[in-house]
């Protein structure tokens, strides 16, 4: 049996985890679970499962260290939303525990440093993004060395098909009608800008080491096909399933086998899949992301702050949707060329585009 640890275990993610492990006693155990403020909800799981529970937002990260080392977990998902999900990220990898990784920050902002981690401690980094768990289990079946080319494909949120006047008008309960998706506030806004997406690229770009130039972003709005990699021959290998994050919360549970679970097989018939190139003029978060990938040292810190605050203001109303890129475009304007050598960098660099954007808005 496998003890798993929950880090924002009611989340999108850690919900779908617990789900995953209520369907499965024999295979998993729940031996600690965490969130921010839900403190009601955090103690009636901490009662069903059993197990040891924190609630970051009174008990700070000294508490997810003292979880992590009084649990001694197989594997640890971390579900916390942003960029406060690094941190748990780095003390699940000190203590040399694989991570089940569905934090996009903890990439985005450190990827270096956290390899090292994980490196140094012997501990595995498997993604749950369905997108680079897709792009993994590809890469893993047919061998990075055969491949020339990563895609990812992008829904294309609930305002696929407006132009830029209608999407300057856009409101936070317009963005938040994902099509195909649930998920949590600031992951549905990134995906109706393309942060999102944005994000994925540079996570790709450094999770398996292909360049930026290598990865491509194909809008399907269906979101069935979840990756593809494209190999030295031309040919395209896809992984398709239902939109279910359990589905890679399971993989990688269940990783290196390949196990039986309960949801239904996906089923070919009677299924459109439609695929578009994406609009970079429209949505401008996409190529910044890419942008911020291909010059490295700070940027994609100085991309990933300056899109949290601006997203921040228009969950508040102080800013119109179309604004956000606006934002994130002026910090990105200044030198972020140093790279971070340890973490503290990583949060000065993080702190200094956070008071840029405040300051631009």
């Amino acid at each position: 049996m496998k003890k798993v640890l929950v880090l924002g275990c009611t989340g999108s993610i850690g919900s779908n985890t617990l789900n995953i492990c209520r369907a499965f006693p024999e295979k998993f155990s729940v031996c600690g679970i965490s969130c921010n403020k839900k403190k009601e909800s955090l103690e009636k799981l901490s009662k069903e499962f059993g197990c040891e529970c924190s609630l970051t937002s009174e008990e700070g990260m000294d508490r997810i260290k003292k979880l992590i080392e009084s649990t001694r977990p197989d594997i640890a998902v971390n579900g916390i939303a942003g960029s406060a999900g690094l941190i748990p990220s780095r003390l699940v990898l000190e203590a040399g525990i694989d991570l089940a990784l569905a934090n996009k920050e903890t990439v985005v902002m450190a990827w270096p440093l956290i390899k090292s981690l994980a490196e140094k401690n012997g501990a595995k980094i498997i993604p749950v993004d369905s997108e680079h768990s897709a792009i993994f289990n590809l890469v893993n079946q047919i061998g990075k060395e055969n491949i020339s080319e990563l895609v990812i494909t992008a829904s294309g949120g609930p305002f696929r098909t407006l132009n830029k006047e209608e999407l300057s008008n856009v409101t936070v309960k317009d963005a938040l009608k994902h099509p195909t998706w649930s998920m949590g506030t600031k992951i549905t806004i990134d995906s109706a800008s393309l942060a999102n997406k944005g994000l994925e690229v540079i996570e790709a770009n450094r999770l398996f080491g292909f360049p930026a130039e290598k990865v491509q972003v194909v809008v399907h709005p269906q979101s069935l096909v979840h990756s593809l990699v494209r190999t030295k021959d031309g040919m395209l290998y896809a992984q398709i399933s239902d939109p279910d994050m359990k589905h890679p919360i399971y993989s990688a549970l269940t990783f290196p086998r390949n196990e039986e679970n309960y949801l239904a097989p996906f089923d070919l018939f009677d299924r459109e899949m439609t695929f578009f190139k994406p609009r970079y003029d429209d949505f401008p978060m996409l190529k910044y992301a890419f942008d911020a990938a291909k010059k490295d040292g700070s940027y994609t810190i100085a991309y990933n702050a300056a899109n949290e605050v601006a997203v921040a203001d228009f969950i508040m109303g102080k800013i119109k949707f179309t604004e956000i890129p606006e934002i994130v475009c002026k910090v990105l304007e200044k030198d972020w060329t140093k790279c971070p050598c340890d973490f503290n960098d990583v949060f000065e660099m993080d702190r200094k585009a956070r008071i840029i954007a405040e300051e631009r808005k």
